[in-house]
């Protein structure tokens, strides 16, 4: 699955950047094209169950050039189940997840994936049903998972849900070193604000233009 995936990255690499395939300086993402990297809103990350506060928003900070380093890493804490929300900043069309964990028994065994939801506890977790689940690799190597796209084509948030890892329940700290994501991605909201505030611009009768679009009319005023 690895192979598969280096031989993707290598081949958009070298479409985009013509023969300077050896120049790592541009290499931070998985595939250039198709990278969510800069779509994720890093502030609004919440990890559930994670050791050290904030290690779980730090692997997804990791660049594709640190997709290999071993820390920081997130690992769960009071048992294996680790729960990561990940906000968007634009509306995402999911193609596929990266995941690198390790060859132990404290790698993540399953994944659930449940698109726009807002999951703040386990127990809704398990309630809920997944959007797509994953059986993972027990592997050092980047796993790229691809999703089902129909079912990811409006996104704007993502809970990623391991509950459960390879140690069959012997082991309760569960270990995952890199997530990443590939997909499209269009700006919420951009191209219909810019269209009624050009609209709103010109009409002699304001008043009208404000009772139909009152939030935008409020907004253009502050402008």
């Amino acid at each position: 699955m690895s192979h598969h995936c280096h031989d993707e990255h290598d081949d958009h690499h070298h479409h985009h950047v013509g023969g300077a395939e050896h120049d790592h300086s541009d290499d931070i993402t998985p595939a250039v094209q198709f990278s969510l990297y800069q779509q994720i809103n890093f502030d609004e990350i919440t990890t559930l169950n994670e050791q050290v506060h904030g290690s779980g928003k730090a692997i997804l900070k990791k660049t594709w050039a640190e997709r290999l380093e071993t820390e920081p890493e997130v690992v769960s804490d009071a048992d294996e189940q680790l729960i990561i929300n990940v906000p968007f900043t634009a509306q995402i069309k999911l193609h596929s997840i990266l995941l690198r964990t390790s060859p132990s028994p404290s790698a993540p065994r399953t994944l659930r994936l449940l698109a726009n939801a807002d999951i703040h506890d386990f127990s809704q977790a398990e309630d809920s049903a997944a959007t797509q689940e994953f059986e993972l690799s027990q592997t050092s190597e980047i796993q790229e998972l691809p999703v089902k796209r129909a079912r990811f084509n409006a996104v704007q948030r993502l809970c990623l849900f391991f509950p459960d890892n390879f140690s069959q329940g012997e082991e309760d700290e569960t270990r995952i070193s890199y997530v990443g994501f590939k997909g499209e991605w269009m700006t919420r909201g951009q191209a219909p604000k810019n269209i009624v505030y050009e609209a709103a611009a010109r009409p002699t009768d304001h008043a009208v233009k404000g009772t139909d679009v009152r939030g935008v009319g409020r907004t253009n005023q502050g402008q």
